[in-house]
């Protein structure tokens, strides 16, 4: 993972700017995962072909999948928000497993990061619930009852909490858990390494996968068709 260390483990590079306190390594761990999310949509459209390969293939295999999962789940208004959901899964799933490279970290294991996508994600549905819904959108914190209002308001509360400290807590675990079988795992034996980073590979497109579904099972809520 690029540390020499536990003591490592959780710590970050910081700057001040105006008064304002930065994570230095995990802006810069999220300007190179844009750019690797750049590159690979260049290098898969460049040049497109009606027989996939290389790229292109794996690209529009998410692609598909992705297209099927927000018809599915957000209806016809989704098809807007596809490059959205597609963009997110591909910054999650990079961002994943940029921390299993030496030397390199996740930027959503910091809790900045996935709190903030988490905070866009809860924005983005209620700016999109009252544009569609206008205001039903308010109403249906006080359906079916006006009291409902508190448990409507927990719930939104609890949305960019559970979106967030989930994804954090998964990809900081894995990072610390290949960190501690490095010190503890002999140089000649690295099968317990191996195996834990294949898991990890794993549990990243997982976590990707995951985050972008409640994404868009919320904000589908926020703007479906009455019926």
């Amino acid at each position: 993972m690029g540390h020499s260390g536990t003591e490592h483990i959780g710590s970050h590079d910081l700057i001040e700017v105006m008064g304002l306190t930065f994570h230095l390594d995990t802006l810069i761990m999220t300007w190179i995962t844009m750019g690797i999310v750049i590159v690979i949509a260049v290098l898969a459209t460049r040049r497109l072909s009606i027989v996939p390969h290389g790229w292109q293939t794996i690209l529009e295999m998410i692609v598909t999948a992705l297209l099927g999962q927000i018809e599915s789940t957000m209806g016809p208004r989704g098809k807007k928000l596809a490059p959205l959901f597609i963009t997110l899964f591909l910054f999650l799933l990079i961002a994943n497993w940029l921390g299993l490279v030496p030397t390199f970290k996740s930027p959503t294991a910091d809790l900045n990061t996935t709190l903030g996508m988490a905070l866009m994600v809860v924005i983005m549905l209620h700016s999109l619930g009252l544009m569609y819904k206008r205001g039903e959108h308010l109403k249906s914190f006080f359906k079916p009852f006006a009291p409902f209002v508190v448990i409507k308001v927990v719930e939104e509360i609890a949305k960019p909490i559970t979106l967030s400290f989930r994804l954090f807590g998964n990809i900081l675990a894995g990072e610390v858990l290949i960190i501690i079988l490095g010190l503890l795992v002999p140089m000649w034996f690295p099968v317990p390494n191996v195996v834990w980073l294949a898991f990890s590979v794993f549990v990243g497109a997982v976590q990707a996968f995951i985050f972008t579904m409640l994404s868009m099972s919320y904000i589908g809520e926020a703007i479906s068709e009455e019926h």
